[in-house]
């Protein structure tokens, strides 16, 4: 080649692209061209529809092609209501959860004709279920739209709503408590989504079938709490789609049997009736008084109607910090010479010996109020506070279960051989305005 001709193109050293793949064609059928054209306001809807309320409530709705639209209707409507697992499906496999979105089977044949028939008789069906192991938020990691837990409860529960071909609804609670059965958020949302709150509910027409029921064996009786909070009749699966007999409960908390009355007394319930504290009575100028109960007890709201209007001075730990510090404060007081209430669990000898000593470095007497609250109604109290702010004056934060697992650990009984001068038994009792004791009185664990 002479000089200044065209020199021939160097082989290039990185690697040549392969070729583009052949992009695959999708099938093409009457039905889905003329899906394509036709308008919007013509198409059909979908059977099912989806929503996510914040991160914690799934919400699935069922109407069947052939149904008619519905309306609001003037008369209060019955409604049929269920939990799911273990009541209206199972596993096939036997395990607790599912291995797969086709994991189910029903709970028993008779299910899917209950079902219908209800539906036929003009019932509203609808299902409240707790699913604590879905997960909402997206599965970023691996591109997806939504987790697979609850791209899987979907599957699931489209399948069971096609089997069963009537208008449904579903209402499943993951993680926020205020949703979560026995406490009435699906419940309220669902007559909100129906405007029931326009037409109303037969609630004496109405019920929820669940397998939570309290019973030897039951994980928990959230279901039935759940029925009673919304104020519906509650059946087992077996008593519902079986008819066998009630089985007997053992005798479980009831909220409604540690609500004062006017009168004074607790209000008629089916639970114990409780007998009012007697008021706190100064015997001393100078006295230190200790508390001794469980988080959750009603210690705080026991000084405040009863001891703050008498003069006493309050020490508690969660608000200073420590017990040095509680120490310090409390010295403070009876060198002013003013009377202190200890407002702390004080579980055992070991902690209140610090009192006592106390007590005897200033040569008062000391004086023990025992909170004589059984750990449901503590854990009752915990959960009530810190979901109402109107029930919630010194905002407490929600307590977790460890902390009373803790206090029954270590508590042991006060005895007069501790140095005390005399000890004062406390039961509980809710007192409050009618609204107040109606929030109360809910189950709410």
């Amino acid at each position: 080649m002479s000089e200044g001709g065209a020199k021939r193109a160097a082989s290039p050293t990185r690697a040549i692209s392969p070729p583009p793949l052949r992009r695959k064609v999708a099938t093409v059928t009457k039905k889905t061209v003329a899906n394509f054209f036709t308008p919007a306001s013509q198409k059909k809807p979908e059977p099912i529809t989806w929503r996510i309320l914040g991160t914690s409530l799934i919400v699935g709705k069922y109407v069947p092609e052939k149904s008619a639209p519905q309306t609001v209707s003037e008369q209060t409507r019955r409604i049929a209501s269920f939990d799911l697992d273990s009541t209206l499906i199972k596993t096939i496999s036997g395990n607790t959860f599912p291995k797969s979105p086709k994991d189910w089977q029903w709970w028993d044949p008779a299910v899917p004709g209950k079902l219908q028939e209800l539906n036929s008789e003009g019932y509203q069906v609808a299902i409240f279920s707790n699913q604590k192991m879905i997960k909402i938020q997206k599965d970023i990691k691996n591109g997806n739209s939504e987790s697979k837990s609850l791209s899987n409860f979907k599957e699931k529960m489209t399948a069971v709503m096609t089997q069963l071909d009537i208008p449904m609804s579903v209402y499943a609670a993951t993680t926020d408590p205020e949703y979560r059965k026995p406490r009435l958020g699906m419940w309220r949302e669902f007559q909100d989504d129906y405007d029931l709150d326009v037409s109303g509910i037969d609630l004496k027409g109405s019920f929820f079938v669940g397998d939570a029921a309290g019973r030897p064996g039951d994980h928990s009786n959230v279901d039935r709490g759940f029925g009673t909070n919304a104020g519906m009749a509650f059946k087992t699966p077996e008593e519902f789609f079986l008819a066998h007999a009630p089985v007997d409960v053992p005798e479980i908390f009831d909220p409604t049997s540690y609500i004062k009355s006017e009168l004074g007394s607790a209000q008629e319930c089916t639970g114990p009736i409780r007998i009012p504290p007697a008021s706190f009575a100064r015997k001393h100028p100078i006295e230190l008084v200790i508390f001794c109960g469980s988080p959750g007890s009603g210690k705080s709201t026991y000084f405040w109607k009863n001891l703050e209007p008498l003069g006493y001075e309050r020490v508690n730990q969660d608000i200073l910090g420590s017990r040095p510090k509680c120490l310090k404060v409390a010295r403070e007081f009876l060198e002013a010479k003013k009377s202190v209430v200890v407002d702390n669990t004080n579980a055992n000898e070991e902690t209140r010996a610090y009192w006592t000593a106390l007590a005897k470095e200033f040569d008062v007497p000391i004086r023990c109020v025992h909170f004589l609250s059984p750990p449901e109604l503590c854990k009752h109290n915990n959960a009530v506070r810190a979901s109402n702010k109107e029930l919630n004056p010194e905002a407490r934060q929600s307590l977790p279960g460890i902390a009373f697992g803790d206090y029954a650990r270590r508590y042991r009984a006060p005895t007069l051989e501790e140095g005390f001068e005399d000890i004062i038994p406390v039961e509980f009792q809710f007192q409050g305005t009618d609204e107040e004791k109606k929030l109360w009185g809910q189950y709410w664990i």
